[in-house]
C-alpha cells in the first residue's frame, strides 16, 4: 500500500511538472529583426539603445494586456513603439528602395476569428500596423496596397505624414552603399562575360540585415494575435513585397494553435508559407511550438534563406528560432518578468 501511495505521489509530481511546462507563462513576445548582428559589430552604447527600445515595447504591450484589453490591442500598441523608433526597419526606420523611397508593409491577425488585415507598398501612413488593423476591422478586404491603401487609411482617420518623415541618414547611407555594390557587380559581370544564364531582374539580399518588427500576444481571454511591420529590403525594385504582409507566410494567428511573426529573407518565407506551416505542424502532427519552429526555420535554410521568427502557443509557450548571427527579440511573462536577447 505504501509503495502504491509513493508511486501515486511521484506520478503526480511528474504530471504537475509536465503540465507546468505545457501551460507556459509567456503572454507577449517581440522581435526586431534577424541578421548579421554580432558583438563585434555592436558598440555598448548602441546595444543599450536597442535593449531600451525592446524593453519599452514589451512594457507597453504588457500594460495593455494587464488592463484587460485584447491581444490585438497589445500587438498594435507594441508594434507602434517599434515603428516610431528609427533603429528598426519599420515605420520611421524603414529602409530605402532603389528609387530612394520608403515603401512600408504590415499585417495583423486575430487568432480567435481568423480575421486579418494587411497593407503593402505604402509611403505616407505613419503606423502601417494601425492601417493593417483598420483593413481588418473597417473593410471587406484582407490586403490593400499602394495609393489605394493610403486613401483608405486617410478615410479611416489614421495619421498621414509626408514621405520625408521616414527619411533617416543611416538608412539613406545604406542605400548608397547598396547602389555602389550593385554598380561594381554589374561591371564585373560585364567584363568577365559571366552571363551564361538569363539574367534575373530585381535585387538579391546583399546586406543580410533585417530590421522587420513583430509581436505575438496571448490575452486574458485566451485569444492569440500576431502582427508584423517592415520597410522591406534595401534597394528593392519594381514594387517588391516580402512575406510580412502576406497572411500565412510572415504573419499568422490561430487560437487552436499558435501566433507567429517572421523576419528574414521574405522570398523564402513566402515559398515555404512559414507562419501557417508552423501552425499546421502543431495541429496535424502534434509538434510542440518549439519543435515546429525549429522545423520551419530548417526548411528556410535548406532552400538558401535566412532569418527567424517568434511564436507563442495557446498555452503560453514560446519559441524564437533563427539561423542568423543574431536576432533582436524579447518576451514578457504573466508576472512581468522581462527577457531580452540579441545574439545567437
Amino acid at each position: 500500500m505504501k509503495r502504491l501511495l509513493l508511486f501515486f505521489m511521484c506520478s503526480m509530481v511528474i504530471l504537475s511538472s509536465l503540465f507546468a511546462q505545457q501551460k507556459g507563462d509567456y503572454i507577449l513576445v517581440i522581435h526586431g529583426g534577424a541578421g548579421t548582428i554580432t558583438r563585434q559589430n555592436m558598440t555598448p552604447e548602441k546595444e543599450a539603445v536597442y535593449r531600451s527600445v525592446l524593453q519599452k515595447a514589451l512594457e507597453t504591450g504588457y500594460a495593455v494586456l494587464k488592463s484587460g484589453k485584447s491581444s490585438i490591442d497589445a500587438v498594435e500598441a507594441t508594434i507602434r513603439v517599434l515603428e516610431d523608433d528609427p533603429h528598426f526597419n519599420a515605420g520611421k526606420g524603414a529602409v530605402f528602395t532603389h528609387d530612394g523611397r520608403n515603401e512600408l508593409d504590415a499585417a495583423i491577425m486575430n487568432g480567435r476569428t481568423l480575421a486579418a488585415g494587411s497593407v503593402a507598398g505604402v509611403t505616407t501612413i505613419r503606423n502601417p500596423i494601425s492601417a493593417a488593423r483598420a483593413v481588418m476591422e473597417k473593410s471587406e478586404h484582407v490586403m490593400l496596397i499602394g495609393k489605394g491603401a493610403e486613401q483608405f487609411a486617410k478615410e479611416a482617420g489614421l495619421q498621414i505624414v509626408d514621405p520625408k518623415y521616414f527619411w533617416t541618414k543611416e538608412r539613406w547611407d545604406g542605400l548608397q552603399k547598396a547602389l555602389k555594390e550593385d554598380s561594381i557587380k554589374a561591371k564585373l559581370d560585364h567584363s568577365f562575360n559571366q552571363q551564361t544564364d538569363q539574367k534575373k531582374l530585381g535585387i538579391i539580399n546583399i546586406d543580410y540585415k533585417f530590421g522587420t518588427v513583430g509581436c505575438v500576444a496571448l490575452d486574458n481571454n485566451g485569444d492569440l494575435a500576431a502582427g508584423t511591420s517592415t520597410g522591406g529590403m534595401t534597394n528593392k525594385k519594381y514594387g517588391r513585397v516580402g512575406d510580412a504582409p502576406i497572411i500565412g507566410a510572415g504573419t499568422y494567428a490561430n487560437n487552436n494553435t499558435v501566433a507567429v511573426s517572421c523576419t528574414g529573407w521574405g522570398e523564402f518565407y513566402i515559398r515555404n508559407v512559414v507562419a501557417h506551416d508552423l501552425s499546421a505542424l502543431m495541429e496535424y502532427k502534434g509538434l510542440s511550438v518549439s519543435e515546429a519552429g525549429k522545423t520551419v526555420i530548417e526548411k528556410v535554410g535548406k532552400l538558401g534563406g535566412d532569418g527567424g521568427l517568434i511564436a507563442l502557443d495557446k498555452n503560453g509557450n514560446m519559441t524564437m528560432p533563427f539561423n542568423t548571427a543574431g536576432m533582436y527579440r524579447g518576451a514578457i511573462k504573466k508576472d512581468g518578468t522581462i527577457e531580452i536577447y540579441i545574439y545567437n
